[in-house]
């Protein structure tokens, strides 16, 4: 997720910046999932892994609502 987040920073458009964090917001999704299911197979206890997934959640929130006003500016700003 963070070199993927790295690679936002760098986009040379809006609409790579679009794309690119689209894929920062799948990988943090991703990261709340594989946590989720360590806890449902047993291997990890829930407050073992609640910090954690509580910054998932709060990232995956963030960068969805980063990429909603990215898309929204995005579609303003194109002629008519």
């Amino acid at each position: 997720m963070a070199a993927n987040y790295r690679a936002v920073c760098r986009a040379r458009s809006r609409k790579e910046f679009i794309s690119k964090i689209g894929t920062v917001v799948e990988e943090a999704d991703e990261t709340q999932f594989w946590l989720e299911l360590l806890v449902k197979l047993g291997l990890l206890t829930p407050d073992k892994v609640e910090f954690t997934l509580n910054e998932a959640t709060e990232l995956v929130a963030i960068f969805t609502a980063s990429r909603r006003t990215a898309q929204r500016r995005h579609a303003s700003s194109r002629p008519r």
